[in-house]
């Protein structure tokens, strides 16, 4: 696939460059292509190279509600160093690979873990920008030691109709998934598993259903465990993948 709007556009086994973030301001005006209800974009958070880009990743974006915020962070890791930007890409492809023989067009936000970008507001436009019928960034988390378990966040309070009913059933869809495969909700942030936020810039500007998922705590140890297990990672892709076929119907 080509590179639209700065951001890279990737079906399943495609290949390409490290996308390079632009301030929104930047990019060429495109409309908003139809919900397909076979596409599904797969934002994994943060990218590998980020840290050698710190100027890039600290210039101030849109946040989606009229304030600014970085680009991006570096994100993450656990207390033996694996990384969160390296979690979320492999999820996302495990995720990618099964929901592309089950006839899902993907489309990564990006196809490789050691650039730098997309900036989040970049991010938050992609599904609009391909007609993806649900968007689903993958995270983990990095609070102190003893937090444990996942959260779902979705844009809240809403800012376009696709962030209100749409983007809520997609999130507590992925909780049900998630808890319905054994994976414990958080127990230090949010309720039940849902953590609606009004401070992430993906989930701001998006204008097709969207959520958020952080699927441990990378700082505890029995959630780092997990996460740093292939099992655990194919276990959390697979069950992702179901509640986003269940979202489809």
């Amino acid at each position: 696939m080509a590179a639209i709007c700065g951001a890279l556009l990737i079906a399943a086994g495609g290949t390409g460059t490290a996308a390079v973030p632009r301030p929104a301001t930047e990019w060429p005006a495109l409309p908003g292509f139809p919900i397909a209800e076979r596409v599904v974009v797969l934002d994994p958070g943060h990218n590998g190279g980020t840290a050698g880009h710190l100027d890039e990743i600290n210039a101030q974006v849109p946040d989606g509600r009229g304030g600014m915020k970085a680009c991006n962070t570096t994100g993450t890791s656990a207390n033996d160093g694996y990384t969160e930007h390296e979690f979320n890409f492999d999820v996302a492809l495990r995720m990618r690979d099964l929901l592309s023989a089950r006839g899902i067009r993907v489309v990564m936000s990006r196809d490789n873990d050691n650039g730098f970008g997309p900036c989040v507001d970049e991010r938050g436009t992609l599904g609009q920008r391909v007609g993806a019928a649900a968007v689903v960034s993958i995270h983990a988390d990095g609070a102190p030691a003893g937090a444990h378990g996942f959260h779902v966040a979705y844009s809240a309070p809403a800012v376009n109709d696709s962030q209100g009913e749409p983007s809520s059933r997609l999130a507590t869809t992925l909780r049900d998934g998630l808890v319905g495969a054994g994976f414990t909700t958080s127990t230090y942030v949010g309720s039940n598993g849902m953590n609606p936020r009004a401070d992430l810039a993906g989930l701001n500007f998006a204008e097709r259903p969207a959520a958020l998922v952080e699927c441990g705590n990378m700082r505890d140890p029995d959630d780092a465990a997990m996460l740093e297990s292939p099992d655990g990672r194919a276990r959390l892709a697979t069950a992702l993948t179901n509640a986003v076929m269940a979202y489809l119907g």
